[in-house]
């Protein structure tokens, strides 16, 4: 008789204490599940949860490298769906301090949440739900199944991830942008230049700037990219990765190599841009 396996969990959580807060109820709410390791920031999330696969994510929404949603978007991206042993993307649980972002954001895209300081009783509505999912979905783990839920999952997560859905930009988006200023220092000293935006390629984020790439020119701006994107028409641009916002009739050619990997060839440019799964969808009909 064959031992069922242990349901693992994946925590990420930067403060220490309240990771060992969000532990110690687990413990008491759900004895059998295996809390396999606490990772402290989204970078070491994605590489944790690649390595372990566990079966459910408790992501802090507000973590250094990367959030609890772009470390999620960014863990969706990488996960493995065409070996013979690919497991099912992670559900997951998104911690949050602030409730009304989570009331408003995360219960519309059926996403499950809980609030710090986590509440023993909440807490135990969310442990009841991860466990219905988890029986109702072992017996239908085939491939079919699991790049349905991913897919799944992927549209919750972009709509999680618009700017109109985040409440610190839905006030401040003043209209569409049509020019970009940038300043530039040479041996001749600083001068400001401006690019407008129907000249511009694509965006990339890099370290703290944003590159903007014309057919002739880059130049770096300190905005970063989700407070661009809000600026940006979404009509005209179309943010195909979670550094990369292109111009959509500068796209040129979509392809998908062997493996699933997605890129596109902008015209002006010789370099191929990545285009990650969670923006896939973008391109279905070409």
């Amino acid at each position: 008789m064959n031992t069922p396996a242990a349901i693992t969990a994946l925590i990420a959580e930067d403060e220490p204490l309240l990771a060992r807060a969000l532990r110690a109820e687990l413990a008491a709410a759900w004895p059998d599940l295996v809390v396999a390791d606490v990772a402290t920031d989204g970078g070491a999330a994605v590489n944790k949860a690649l390595a372990l696969r566990p079966d459910v994510l408790f992501f802090d929404i507000n973590m250094p490298v990367m959030t609890g949603l772009e470390a999620a978007a960014a863990l969706a991206d990488a996960w493995e769906t065409h070996s013979a042993d690919a497991r099912p993307f992670p559900l997951l649980v998104f911690v949050s301090a602030y409730d009304e972002y989570a009331l408003q954001a995360f219960e519309t895209q059926a996403i499950d949440y809980i609030v710090k300081p986590v509440q023993p009783q909440r807490l135990q509505k969310t442990v009841a739900k991860l466990k219905a999912t988890l029986v109702q979905r072992a017996p239908a783990a085939n491939a079919t199944a699991k790049e349905a839920a991913l897919e799944q999952t992927l549209a919750q997560l972009r709509h999680l991830l618009a700017p109109s859905a985040l409440p610190q930009h839905s006030a401040t988006s003043t209209g569409a942008l049509t020019v970009i200023q940038a300043s530039l220092t040479s041996a001749a000293g600083s001068a400001l230049v401006m690019v407008p935006v129907e000249e511009v390629i694509y965006f990339e984020a890099a370290d703290k700037y944003v590159r903007v790439l014309t057919a002739e020119r880059e130049v770096l701006i300190r905005t970063p990219l989700k407070d661009l994107l809000p600026q940006l028409d979404p009509n005209r641009f179309w943010q195909i990765h979670r550094s990369t916002v292109v111009r959509a009739n500068a796209i040129e050619s979509f392809t998908r190599d062997e493996s699933g990997k997605m890129y596109v060839q902008v015209r002006g440019r010789r370099e191929r841009l990545a285009v990650s799964r969670l923006y896939g969808h973008l391109f279905k009909a070409m």
